[in-house]
């Protein structure tokens, strides 16, 4: 198979400078190192292909050459010339942020990790995050095997050392005048082979199951808000810390109310006739009911206030309002008398169109001074 462009595997522009070669390489390591995906095959393969693409690249002669020549001219018959200050680059790129990967096998420790942050996507309604509440989640989990109390081993045998690194947990390995340090590919970094795995994890020392979590929704949370629960995601590696669980909010559809930030809006029907002649109504809030006045020959759309009606946000310090927006409701299922009086009504209206109609007779002046142009 053919070997990918260098720059296309480290994801950067062929001017990339140093700092972003060594970036992007230490973004790809830790994505694809083998001891954080033991599971994934591929792992080392795209691991090794983007310390190859590093190592050529952040070297100055090499990049030259490579840039010149392609492959072919960073090849095992190239010659070695810059070979030094590539492996130097590589030792540096690794030693600020990949202590915890390569350990350098004192004492026999085996690399620790901290467990992944989770996420758990936990629906409320309106009320709830208005007023705050608590709830109970159930989420999955990782705990030690019963079977084997957490070895990997079946019960009665005990894992062993690794014959390959003898316990070390990383090999040595020589190319040309140089010598690096790598995983063990037989114990994968552990330092320990398990002959005969526990038949109920497997030889994974962990066993997935089920636990219930107490969750307070503080008041005021609005849709997309996080809360997080520390040390509550999946568990560490070899007695690392466990990550954090957050909980991302999302906020029910209402079906009255429509929140903007800390302010509510609600649509109210109104009659006809309590538009024109006015009146009062009672509208809904989050806490009960509430009155307003509408004045006479309020028209539809206008939008009632009702300050401090609305919601406290989490980082507000003052209630949120309430706008009340009036829709006249056309009457529907009118009887004959109903439509005589209606007919009436229009006909004396017409008489006088402008005093009756305001809205009518400017939007009509409107319309024909546009098809007169």
């Amino acid at each position: 198979m053919a070997k990918r462009d260098y720059y296309e595997v480290l994801g950067v522009n062929r001017d990339a400078d140093e700092e972003a070669i060594r970036k992007a390489y230490r973004r790809l390591a830790m994505k694809h190192h083998p001891d954080r995906n033991p599971d994934n095959p591929k792992a080392e393969e795209l691991f090794k292909e983007a310390k190859e693409a590093y190592e050529v690249l952040i070297d100055a002669n090499k990049r030259a050459a490579y840039d010149r020549y392609g492959h072919a001219g960073v090849g095992p018959h190239a010659g070695m010339a810059g070979a030094g200050a590539g492996f130097s680059s590589f030792a540096d790129a690794f030693g600020d942020i990949f202590g915890d990967i390569f350990n350098q096998a004192r004492g026999g420790r085996s690399s620790v990790y901290r467990g992944a942050d989770l996420r758990y996507n936990l629906e409320i309604a309106l009320e709830q995050a208005a007023h705050g509440t608590e709830t109970r989640i159930r989420i999955p989990t990782y705990e030690d095997c019963d079977t084997c109390k957490g070895s990997g081993a079946r019960p009665g045998t005990k894992p062993q050392t690794c014959p390959t690194c003898e316990g070390h947990g990383q090999v040595r390995m020589q190319q040309g005048f140089f010598s690096i340090q790598q995983t063990c590919p037989k114990c994968h970094g552990t330092g320990k082979i398990i002959p005969e795995p526990c038949p109920s994890c497997h030889g994974a020392a962990r066993v997935k199951r089920q636990k219930t979590l107490s969750v307070k929704i503080p008041a005021g949370v609005d849709d997309g808000d996080r809360i997080r629960l520390s040390g509550e995601g999946e568990p560490g590696v070899n007695g690392g810390p466990a990550g954090d669980l957050y909980v991302q909010i999302q906020v029910k559809p209402h079906p009255v109310f429509q929140r903007d930030h800390d302010d509510l809006h609600c649509e109210m029907p109104v009659s006809f006739a309590t538009a024109a002649l006015g009146g009062d109504i009672e509208i809904p809030t989050l806490d009960g009911s509430a009155r307003i006045r509408v004045p006479a020959e309020t028209q539809s759309g206008k939008a009632f206030r009702l300050r401090g009606k609305g919601i406290r946000g989490v980082r507000s310090r003052e209630h949120g309002d309430l706008l009340c927006h009036v829709i006249v409701e056309t009457p529907v299922n009118l009887t004959e008398r109903q439509r005589e009086l209606l007919r009436e009504f229009e006909a004396i209206s017409q008489k006088d169109p402008e005093r009756h109609s305001p809205r009518a007779k400017s939007w009509m002046d409107k319309v024909k001074e546009f098809f007169a142009e």
